[in-house]
């Protein structure tokens, strides 16, 4: 038993007994509670915390991460881990002071970050100019292919990760910012334009650790709503309690950080989209008239920045969406044109949705060669700029089409659908 008490990670087991935690099973409580409080729905387990107590502790999974991170408020390399990348170089009291960062990242697809300050500091102008960077970034999601610009965000974040701890303290935070924005969109390419929500979870994982960093509430958020849309669009009903928990903990972060109407009303699309993938449309459209009653009573407030992928118009989108699964094809197709009509020009991602669930409209009314005909539209903007969800979108629609088999209009919209660039591009993304 004596030997017990001395071997294994003496680190963490220390820092367990220093916030008076006096077993494992106690600390895995905590850990537990604490991942709820910044939004990761978790349950550790006794058995976890022995094995990470134990001589050869094993690298924690990053949502474990954060919450062990959040709760001791220093990096787990401090407490006895050691990350797989680190080879056999020792661990050093010049870690970053923003390692939950780095840590996190280099645990997912973003790769290594560098684990020390720089030596000599660096002026507070670099913060400047790496959010100016990241300004230029969200506008150019909006027109650059998703798998060239993915590269570049997800190297701008690992550059400001390995930033943050070097600027004076008072760019520090914007800094952090900077990056849990960057990490955002980087997420947000990975599973809306490439499909890859596995890579995208890691992402939002760095950019809610970094949001943390940087005191921002209102980006945690954004990053908590976005997780929310993993489990949704699953298609497993056995997760819609891990999505709802995830809106529950944006709509709390989006309270303390006085979030603007637009935001809570972009909430409410999030929570309808969500409903409506777990089949509620009744809520899902009840959430839509209450985003709808946001915009029309409240007194506007600006809404950071950042928050560009939302507007009354794309409000409609969600509406349109919504009654087309609430089988109300009229409204829906009343609701989508007018969607369509008021996209601005650069909105080619939108529009692909939108004319692809105006194809689904018309497969429920029973009109063919008009779902070819809005899918065959749908390819043309897919043609200028590639959006996964996009041809997620037309697919659904060539796959109800199978009735319509033998008509010169399937026929057709088959030619485009399986064309080189587009199978190409498929593929790819």
């Amino acid at each position: 038993m004596g030997s017990a008490e001395t071997a294994g990670n003496t680190r963490l087991r220390s820092a367990r007994q220093a916030l008076g935690l006096r077993s494992q099973q106690q600390l895995a409580e905590a850990i537990t509670r604490a991942g709820l409080g910044i939004g990761l729905r978790i349950s550790i387990t006794e058995r976890t915390v022995r094995r990470w107590e134990s001589d050869n502790p094993p690298w924690p999974h990053p949502d474990h991460q954060a919450a062990i991170e959040h709760l001791f408020g220093r990096p787990v390399t401090e407490l006895g881990f050691t990350p797989p990348w680190a080879g056999d170089e020792p661990d050093s009291p010049q870690t970053a002071a923003s390692p939950t960062i780095a840590a996190s990242a280099a645990t997912g697809p973003l790769a290594v970050f560098p684990k020390r300050a720089l030596s000599d500091p660096l002026p507070g102008s670099v913060a400047a100019d790496y959010i100016a960077i990241t300004s230029a970034y969200r506008h150019m999601y909006w027109a650059v292919p998703p798998a060239q610009l993915h590269d570049t965000v997800a190297a701008h974040v690992k550059l400001g990760a390995g930033l943050v701890a070097s600027v004076p303290d008072a760019a520090r935070r914007s800094l952090a910012a900077a990056v849990a924005e960057s990490s955002l969109l980087a997420g947000r390419i990975e599973f809306f334009d490439l499909q890859n929500p596995q890579q995208a979870q890691a992402s939002l994982v760095v950019a809610l650790q970094a949001a943390q960093d940087a005191h921002d509430s209102l980006l945690g958020s954004a990053v908590l709503a976005h997780m929310a849309f993993i489990p949704a669009f699953s298609g497993d009903a056995r997760r819609a309690e891990e999505a709802r928990d995830k809106i529950r903990a944006a709509r709390q972060f989006a309270r303390r950080g006085s979030g603007s109407p637009e935001m809570l009303a972009w909430l409410d699309a999030v929570e309808a989209e969500t409903e409506t993938r777990f089949g509620d449309t009744r809520k899902a459209l009840q959430l839509i008239r209450h985003a709808e009653d946001i915009y029309a009573t409240e007194e506007p407030r600006p809404s950071p920045t950042w928050l560009d992928w939302f507007s009354p118009v794309r409000l409609a989108g969600f509406k349109g969406n919504t009654l087309l699964a609430d089988r109300q094809p009229g409204p829906a197709r009343e609701t989508l044109q007018g969607v369509l009509d008021h996209l601005p020009e650069h909105a080619v991602k939108q529009r692909s949705v939108i004319l692809g669930d105006l194809a689904a409209v018309a497969v429920r009314e029973d009109d063919p060669d008009e779902a070819c005909r809005l899918a065959e539209l749908a390819l043309d903007q897919l043609a200028r700029t590639w959006y996964a969800t996009g041809m997620a979108r037309v697919r659904a629609v060539r796959a109800s089409l199978s009735p319509w088999e033998s008509l010169p209009c399937v026929r057709r919209l088959d030619e485009r659908l399986y064309d080189w660039n587009t199978t190409i591009n498929a593929l790819a993304g």
